[in-house]
């Protein structure tokens, strides 16, 4: 990059190998001479702050031309206040040390001075400022050689001291982080005004700061490469090594990089990049910093032989490397820059992230978040034909953490790619752009924890009849005032149980255990809908589209609303931990650049179930596992309790189970409703048909057995009380004694809406 003499270049020309090579000669064009009337004035209008005693003779026209330029020199302003630097952000999983990802605007760390070699502060000096620690913040003596020797038509100069070029960067810095355009192209200008500005605040930065505080200020600013911000990040990137470990040929190429930060880039021009190390170290050598055998030996040095190039990827893509993070990581992403906990608004959010050198330590357990991403892979492979999905959850219920969060896809931005996406299947709409999955007779729970809560016992009889249902047998009263049940127009409903069986009536015991649908409808019918749904919003449920309440429709029990796999992980959290419900969160820790704790999202833990509902539930569902639909999938030494979902024609399969540690939910569909589960074939075996209990279930005990296997069994909660059971006399009139109709299997729900 060629530079004038208001240039921001070395003073000192490069070794190209021929350094008497004949240079051709430069007639004076317009701008030089503009530049040299500049310099004159510059010196003789200002002789008296730069250097005492310089007299220059000039002509008395253009003693004018100084006289107004002395007013305009003083007028300009002296006040810069250096305001922290764009750093990098880094997410990190819960242990604190595996990587996730890396945000920023700069790649950029800051270091201290006493963390970057002597080394690499000898060569920034030596081949950008030789007279740094004598001149007062301006270098009027090699502006005036660097302008003769411009006019000559040698070598091409520049004549910026350190503290100039650190006084432009900071400008520029502060009109980024600003986001002020023209700010930022005003500070790069190659103008006269420019320079002088520079030059007035130079001069008064020097008289606040010390050298090596504006060397340390110098050496973290500059850039030194594509996206390469600082020595520390510049070392990190070529050498894979810090700072303050970089050798004396390491040092002489970093420096010589920020002349011309793309063309002298060691790894896109390695022999331009040579030829700058080699001038940089014969500085270095002539200014005594290193002796003739250091200086003949890492000249002699091939630059390859010492390149180490490290990846500088940010974002989500590649997250945490083999346990495919990519998709919990995006959704840290969206929390950071939609929670109003980390800025008021949007932009104040996603500045802090891109420039506020934070430290975030997520709730991501590497071990499980391994388990969870091998099993889900091993059950439907990213490549299979059909273009079929699973996602996965874990959380842990009594603080809402987030363990895992995985599905078999690969984050990237590639979709044209097999099995590569943006979009989270595992979270809502706004964490992950999913519109959700119907979550089929998982929904059920949150009908038998009314019924509980309502007084009702697990031992009832109810009809299993297949009927046609009207709004009119349905009733949603309010309060909550938020109830806006959709009943009127109403279409009349015939739901069948998906073996066209289920007749007479039975036990809500058995209803549960064998997710007859037909049972479970009558139950919802004795209820108020507008209590189904508070209960499910209660304890964590959450329609995906819109993450606010639960819709209470009358088909609302065989889960016809859209769900995420985090939003039913946590919801039967609830049910683990003894009825108090925690919001997921996915941060435990948040760090700003100068060692500040941030406050984190809460989980808002509160009770949403009596203690007598939470032991019947527990009791109902240990026995999906025990003797109920899914007992294949019952683990081995561990109690635990679940349920099974599938939606309408086999669209989407669910399991959905806890242990006193951990839930997880486990979903698998086609995404965008190409195509339903059954008559498919999943690694290489056919299906007629997929219930939660044919994949799902298998996969989630196999994740369990993983991840709790080998914990001391301990209860999920107390004994269910008698009266629950219906031993005791129950408040209300004796039901109709259970026939010995079949048991019936899960209906699926309605068809979904498109994924999006």
């Amino acid at each position: 990059m060629a530079n004038s003499a208001f240039g921001d270049g070395p003073d000192t020309p490069e070794d190209s190998g021929t350094l008497d090579a004949a240079k051709p000669r430069h007639t004076v064009n317009p701008f030089q001479a503009l530049a040299l009337l500049l310099t004159f004035v510059l010196l003789a209008g200002v002789g008296g702050l730069l250097m005492a005693g310089m007299i220059i003779p000039v002509a008395a026209a253009t003693s004018t031309v100084t006289n107004s330029g002395v007013e305009a020199f003083n007028e300009l302003p002296t006040e810069l206040e250096p305001q922290p630097l764009a750093q990098v952000s880094y997410i990190y999983a819960s242990d604190g040390t595996t990587l996730l990802a890396r945000y920023y605007n700069d790649n950029r760390v800051v270091v201290g001075l006493d963390e970057i070699s002597p080394y690499l502060q000898h060569a920034a000096i030596a081949i950008e400022d030789r007279r740094f620690y004598t001149h007062g913040g301006i270098d009027p003596k090699g502006m005036a050689r660097a302008l003769v020797s411009n006019l000559r038509g040698s070598e091409t100069q520049g004549a910026s001291t350190l503290t100039q070029q650190y006084v432009k960067n900071v400008l520029i810095d502060k009109a980024k982080q600003a986001r002020d355009t023209e700010a930022v192209n005003a500070a790069s200008a190659p103008t006269a005004a420019r320079k002088l500005r520079e030059a007035k605040l130079a001069i008064a930065l020097e008289k606040r700061m010390t050298k090596d505080e504006i060397l340390e200020g110098y050496l973290n600013i500059a850039q030194f490469g594509a996206s390469v911000y600082g020595v520390e990040t510049a070392a990190q990137r070529y050498f894979g090594v810090s700072a303050k470990d970089v050798s004396i040929v390491q040092a002489a190429t970093i420096a010589g990089i920020t002349q011309s930060p793309n063309a002298n880039d060691p790894l896109k021009f390695p022999d331009v990049a040579e030829r700058r190390r080699n001038q940089v170290l014969k500085d270095m050598y002539t200014q005594n910093y290193i002796t003739k055998d250091e200086y003949d030996a890492a000249r002699g040095t091939p630059l390859a032989d010492t390149l180490n190039p490290q990846p500088i990827n940010q974002g989500c893509e590649g997250a945490g490397g083999a346990i495919n993070a990519g998709y919990f990581c995006d959704y840290v992403q969206k929390v950071l820059t939609q929670d109003p906990v980390f800025g008021d608004t949007p932009e104040e959010r996603v500045a802090r992230l891109y420039s506020g050198g934070l430290r975030i330590v997520t709730t991501l357990n590497p071990g499980i978040q391994e388990v969870v991403n091998r099993e889900v892979q091993a059950s439907l492979p990213n490549d299979n034909p059909e273009g079929f999905a699973m996602a996965a959850v874990s959380i842990e219920p009594q603080t809402g953490r987030i363990l895992a969060m995985s599905q078999n896809r690969t984050y990237g931005r590639d979709e044209s790619a097999v099995g590569v996406n943006l979009v989270n299947f595992a979270a809502d709409r706004a964490h992950g752009g999913s519109g959700g999955f119907q979550a089929g007779s998982t929904f059920k729970a949150f009908v038998l924890a009314q019924w509980f809560e309502s007084g009702r016992t697990l031992r009832e009889s109810v009809s299993a009849n297949q009927r046609t249902w009207l709004p009119r047998d349905f009733y949603a009263a309010t309060p909550p005032e938020t109830c806006d049940a959709s009943l009127p127009g109403t279409p009349p409903w015939p739901p069948q149980n998906s073996d066209g069986q289920g007749s007479g009536s039975m036990s809500v015991e058995r209803a549960t255990r064998f997710s007859v649908n037909t049972a479970y409808i009558t139950m919802e019918s004795q209820l108020n809908l507008c209590d189904i749904a508070s209960l499910a919003d209660r304890v964590g449920y959450k329609p995906a589209e819109t993450g606010t309440l639960t819709d209470p429709r009358m088909t609302m029990v065989l889960g016809t609303q859209e769900t995420s796999p985090l939003s039913m992980a946590s919801a039967y959290g609830t049910f683990a931990n003894d009825g108090v419900s925690c919001q997921p969160v996915a941060i435990i820790s948040v760090t700003d650049r100068d060692g500040n704790e941030l406050p984190v999202p809460d989980a808002g833990c509160n009770q949403a179930l009596s203690t007598s509902t939470v032991n019947a539930m527990n009791y109902a569902l240990e026995q999906v596992l025990t003797d109920g639909g899914a007992k294949a999938s019952r683990l081995n030494t561990r109690t635990a309790a679940g349920k099974t979902g599938t939606t309408n024609r086999n669209q989407d399969a669910w399991f959905v189970g806890y242990t006193k540690e951990v839930s997880t939910a486990i979903w698998m569909g086609h995404p965008k409703l190409e195509r339903t589960l059954a008559n498919s074939t999943i690694n290489g075996v056919y299906r007629k048909n997929v219930y939660g209990s044919d994949v799902p279930a298998p996969t989630w005990k196999r994740i369990m057995e993983q991840v709790v296997g080998g914990n001391p069994d301990v209860p999920l909660s107390d004994a269910i009380a008698p009266a629950q059971l219906g031993l005791a006399p129950a408040p209300r009139a004796p039901a109709a004694p259970e026939t010995a109709a079949p048991p019936a299997a899960e209906e699926p729900a309605p068809p979904a809406a498109p994924e999006g």
